[in-house]
Order: structure tokens, then sequence, then C-alpha cells
């Protein structure tokens, strides 16, 4: 059989990341992709053959059903994205996604896989809510295994996380590239690996641009609007405040927004501000909050598509990965250069 095109090889010839060939072959508005860019990646996938959504020559005596396992059920907004995701991708090739809830339930993760083996299912997805590394049960083996928004330390299955240490940097560079210096970073919990390397990517833009981190600048701990406010007013009420904060999460944008409120000062007048997760709310903030996404849509594609492609002959060196899917920037109206 001839090899397919994979999104990977459409990055390769256009030169861009496999998130940017995503974004564009999935048609998501992003303002940071020129329309340059664009034409060479639909370039790319029509020199390829490659298309969204292609016909993969599945078993016939496979049934058309991939199970969903997910840690846990909460009202996080992480959460629609990735069910969407991985429906819309399967329902392109008439597959069903069965969704199971177990947190992390031994006796409910082997009922549900039971009964996924019964029908002869196409295979699994693992997934966690919150990015971290996983230790996968055995008998997950039994079918074809993709993990979602987790990883093993010792790669055995495909994995795919967000980049959030590259989101953190390109966070950090924007405000840098407003012309701000004297920049704050409300960090989350360290406990949190998305917090840690968030953090790192602040630290490393800082220094990549040779500008000094004033440590009293940097607070530790948190995810809620009431910590982000908390944090906030403290940072604010220093003599030499911050011209611009980068914030671990959206939360604690929306508390920094409060915080500048209750002091009176002007967003972005006075204070620019960056968040991270573009929930839902961030857009109808006033103003609307500039922020990073995190590709949970994107990631859940590209497991299903995983686990289809293991019907196509691709070898195990190049299943086998952890990828990296970059959070992309949107850009609104919460940042401006710094005062003279």
């Amino acid at each position: 059989m001839e090899k397919r095109a994979t999104m990977h090889d459409v990055a390769d010839l256009a030169g861009v990341s496999q998130a940017t060939v995503s974004l564009v072959l999935n048609g998501v508005a992003n303002s940071r992709i020129s329309k340059a860019t664009r034409r060479r990646v639909q370039e790319a996938a029509e020199t390829l053959g490659y298309r969204r959504g292609q016909v993969h020559p599945l078993p016939a005596d496979r049934t058309r059903i991939i199970g969903l396992f997910i840690d846990e059920a909460t009202t996080t907004p992480m959460l629609g994205p990735l069910l969407e995701g991985a429906r819309d991708e399967a329902a392109l090739q008439d597959v069903a996604v069965a969704v199971f809830f177990t947190g992390g339930t031994q006796a409910l993760e082997q009922a549900a896989l039971d009964m996924l083996l019964a029908q002869n299912a196409l295979g699994v997805i693992y997934s966690t809510l919150i990015t971290r590394e996983v230790t996968v049960p055995e008998y997950f083996s039994r079918l074809p295994l993709v993990l979602l928004n987790c990883y093993e330390r010792k790669v055995r299955f495909p994995s795919a996380v967000p980049g959030d240490m590259v989101g953190g940097y390109i966070a950090t560079e924007t405000l840098i590239r407003a012309g701000h210096r004297r920049i704050a970073h409300l960090a989350g919990e360290h406990i949190v690996e998305a917090a840690v390397h968030r953090e790192k990517g602040f630290r490393k833009a800082m220094e990549r641009h040779g500008i000094p981190v004033d440590e009293r600048l940097v607070t530790l701990g948190g995810w809620s609007i009431a910590a982000g406010r908390e944090r906030a007013l403290t940072l604010l009420s220093q003599p030499e405040r911050p011209s611009a904060i980068f914030c671990y999460c959206d939360r604690m944008a929306m508390g920094c927004y409060e915080a500048a409120h209750l002091l009176g000062l002007s967003i972005p007048e006075d204070l620019s501000v960056i968040g991270f997760d573009d929930e839902d709310i961030s857009a109808g903030l006033n103003p609307p909050l500039s922020t990073m996404v995190l590709p949970h849509d994107e990631m859940a594609r590209w497991a299903v598509g995983q686990l289809l492609d293991d019907f196509e002959g691709l070898d195990a060196d190049e299943r086998l990965q952890k990828l990296k899917i970059e959070c992309q920037f949107v850009d609104r109206e919460s940042i401006r250069p710094p005062k003279a």
C-alpha cells in the first residue's frame, strides 16, 4: 500500500508546525497566520494529496467506535473542546465516540474496556483534564491506544499535550514586543505541570530579550479570580508597579481586571494584561482579553487520526511520539505600549 500523506508531511513541505497545519486545514481563524502561510500550507496539502477528513480504509470486522476515557467530569472549560474535537473528527469517518468518565477507578475502566472489546472497537483514547504524566494500566494495551493531554515517561503510546512552555514564551514576548519591560507574572501552583512550564516560558522570554526578572513581580500560587485579584492588588500597590502582567490563566486575569478597577487603573492604558486558556468569558470582558488558546480541539482530532492511521500501515516509529501542539495567541484589546 502506498503510504498516505500525513499532517506531519504537510508541515515539513510547507515549513511550518503541525499546529499551524491543523489550524489552516480546519479553517480556524488566527491572526498570527499570514495569508502567505495559509496559501503555502494549502498548496503543500494539495501537492501531497492530503485532505482533512479523508476516508480511512478501516477493517470490516471492526465496529466503528472509539472509546474516550476521561479521568474526571468537571465544569472545566477544557472538557468541551476535547469532546467536540474527538466527536467531529471521528464523525468525518462515520465513527462514533463513546465517552467514559471513570474517575481513574480500575473497576470502571475495566468494565468499559470489556464492553469495547466485546464490540471489537477501533481503539481507545486515554485522557486527563489536567496535563500530567500518567502510568497507563496494562489492561488498556488490549486495544490500540492513544494518550490525550497526558503522557508516560517511557513512551509506549502516541500522546499529544499542549506546548505550555512555548505558550508562556509567546505570551511574554508579546508584551515585550509591545514595549513593556517591567512585566509581572501571576504564576499558578507548582504542583500543576502547566504552571511550571508557563513560568519557564516567561523566564526564557525575559532572558532571551535581556530583561532581568524582578522576583518581586513573580507571585506564586492560584488559579481563581479571587487569587488573581489578591495578587494583582499587591503587585499594583507597589511604588514601581508593573506595566504589564502575564497571568497563568484567564481567571487570574479576570482578577487583575477587578484589582485594576479598584485602584482606579485602566486596561490597557495603565496596565496591559494577557491570560491563558481562552475561556469563553474572556472575549466578553471590558476590554476583551488577549490570551493564549489551549489546542484541545486539535489535540483530540490528532488523537482520533492516530487511531485511524493505525489501520493504514504506518510503522511504529512514525506512530510512537509525544507531540506538543502549539498554543496560539489571540490578539484582542488588553495590550498596549506602556505610557512614556
